[in-house]
């Protein structure tokens, strides 16, 4: 499944890097109005007290009908509204919230995004996803 990612400061850019998937694209200024014609996961950072960032509403103004699940990064120093980017859109598009991960995540966090994505198609089908 392709997952598109959005990265304020390179932390959500590292982790998607050590995953190594391949099938990946960058939100970005310039691209954050392009339409996807397939199902993606996205994962974002999270920016000041809890918001999602710009480009990334952006982006799902004109991509929400396929976005299946998100990821969220963000700091635990924010308490209640460590990576709450990803809950707000969990909430608002009604998809699970696949896992939170703290700045650039940690090697554990990268094997169970990847394990996570790696398995969502079967997953997404049969039953509903455990969200995070």
């Amino acid at each position: 499944m392709k997952v598109v990612y959005f990265s304020f400061s390179g932390n959500v850019r590292r982790f998607i890097k050590r995953s190594e998937l391949t099938d990946v694209m960058e939100i970005t200024k310039d691209n954050c109005k392009d339409i996807i014609n397939e199902p993606y996961i996205l994962v974002t950072g999270t920016i000041g007290f809890g918001e999602v960032p710009q480009e990334v509403q952006s982006f799902l103004e004109v991509n929400h009908l396929n976005l299946r699940a998100v990821a969220a990064s963000g700091n635990r120093n924010w308490g209640q509204n460590f990576a709450k980017a990803g809950q707000t859109i969990s909430e608002s598009y009604d998809v699970p919230l696949l896992m939170k991960f703290e700045v650039q995540g940690t090697n554990k966090d990268v094997i169970e995004f990847k394990n996570k994505v790696g398995h969502f198609n079967e997953d997404y089908g049969r039953e509903k996803i455990q969200s995070y």
